[in-house]
């Protein structure tokens, strides 16, 4: 199930960025009073309330006539066609602009669910300039992005015209997102799996510019395959429509329930590929890496060993997923995909009982006591599985301070060691006890 996404759009220098940073609460977008600093598109995480989504950033349109204006463009209608919801920011200081009008005029084509902000209101209560209904964007909402005022009923009447997503319907279908740089191999390997040729399959970096849903049965089992176009490093990407490509990739390893992290045995583990490992882990999926190209490769019997070695180094924060070399052009061990797949989902949803888990977390703190915070013994009173997908435990504990870091990975080997998961994250919440005057 994907997150809604938000489009932010605007003439330049009404504080686009400025709200876009009040959204994510971060310092994202580059702040700056001159006008066109943002021109690439910039997503971030959102939240309000009880919803989750995506912001966009985007530039400034304006009715200039010239290459890098026209660029912007070419962004921004990227931008409203991945978007569910725009927010259109004006300057409330300022008349409207033939700028303005112009944005509002894409908006309406776009035919997307648009709120007028009108920013740079310190005084909420004010009555909004009736010049800015001629928009014909409904009902101006006022705000200061830059003090964060009624920043809450703008992202209600945002998220008011987006509906909410409901579960899937069939819980046997295993979503399979493919992801990694462009030109490792991922269509190829789809392909593999289908047994024919689905995917257009090229030399050249970036042939895939959407994520591709395709069905697949095998063995009993069902799949969504999700093919993606390459991650590649924003300060190489050129061309416009790799920053919606990178968006729908995105979108797609959020909707997935295993990720495979496509390596390209050739070529060393690069910055970008950290980057992507980094969104899988964020995201909190399932997940095996298939190191693709090993027909490639001059091999002895040392080779795998060596070559694994060295990319769990590099990718440690992934070291739950399971690795397998194969070639995608040959069909080398693509028989081994789908089977690693299905173990590894076993794991992204599995259950325990909280008997035998209070058993398991009494066990492993007789061989090992938490270590004290500020002299203060670090005690678990009760845990239980508060969820799956992936696997979450709640543990009781008299301070969620002395829950160390080192503990923390204690604890998730032992109930690997003790549960097999394979291949998924595991999480733990921690909730506050008082219990015997801790």
């Amino acid at each position: 199930m994907s997150r809604a996404v938000i489009a932010i759009v605007g003439r330049p220098n009404v504080g686009k960025s400025t709200l876009f940073n009040r959204i994510v609460r971060q310092r994202l977008a580059i702040v700056e009073n001159t006008p066109g600093v943002t021109r690439d598109r910039i997503y971030a995480d959102g939240k309000w309330l009880d919803r989750s989504f995506l912001v966009i950033d985007t530039g400034g349109i304006t009715d200039e006539r010239d290459p890098v204006q026209e660029q912007i463009r070419t962004q921004v209608e990227m931008a409203l066609e991945e978007a569910d919801a725009v927010i259109m920011v004006t300057d409330g200081r300022e008349p409207l602009t033939a700028s303005d009008y112009q944005v509002a005029t894409l908006l309406r084509k776009s035919h997307k669910p648009t709120v007028l902000a009108v920013n740079k209101i310190e005084n909420i209560a004010q009555t909004v300039d009736p010049e800015f209904y001629s928009l014909g964007l409904g009902e101006p909402i006022p705000i200061s992005a830059e003090h964060g005022k009624n920043i809450g009923d703008l992202l209600d009447a945002a998220l008011e015209s987006i509906p909410k997503e409901e579960e899937e319907s069939d819980p046997d279908l295993i979503r399979v997102t493919m992801v990694g740089r462009p030109n490792v191999g991922k269509s190829s390997l789809v392909n593999g799996l289908l047994g024919k040729e689905r995917m257009i399959v090229s030399d050249r970096p970036g042939t895939t510019r959407d994520a591709v849903d395709i069905p697949l049965a095998a063995d009993g089992h069902h799949y969504l395959l999700v093919d993606t176009a390459g991650i590649r490093r924003k300060s190489k990407v050129e061309e416009s429509v790799e920053y919606y490509s990178v968006l729908r990739a995105l979108r797609a390893v959020e909707r997935s329930d295993v990720v495979i992290l496509v390596l390209d045995a050739t070529a060393e583990v690069a910055e970008q590929d950290l980057k992507i490992a980094g969104i899988i882990k964020d995201a909190g999926k399932a997940c095996l890496i298939a190191v693709n190209k090993w027909d490639l490769i001059e091999k002895n019997e040392a080779t795998a060993a060596e070559y694994e070695a060295k990319i769990r180094r590099e990718i440690g924060f992934l070291d739950y997923a399971p690795l397998v070399f194969i070639s995608a052009k040959t069909g080398q061990r693509l028989v081994k995909i789908l089977p690693l797949v299905n173990q590894v989902m076993e794991s992204y949803t599995f259950r325990i009982s909280n008997n035998r888990l209070n058993e398991v977390v009494s066990e492993a703190i007789v061989i090992h006591h938490p270590p004290s915070n500020k002299g203060r013994p670090f005690k678990i009173y009760y845990t239980r599985q508060s969820g799956v997908k992936p696997p979450s435990f709640q543990l009781t504990v008299n301070d969620p301070e002395g829950f160390h870091y080192s503990y923390h990975r204690y604890l998730e080997n032992k109930f690997r060691e003790y549960f097999g998961f394979v291949g998924t994250p595991i999480k733990f919440e921690l909730k506050t006890s008082n219990k015997n005057g801790d």
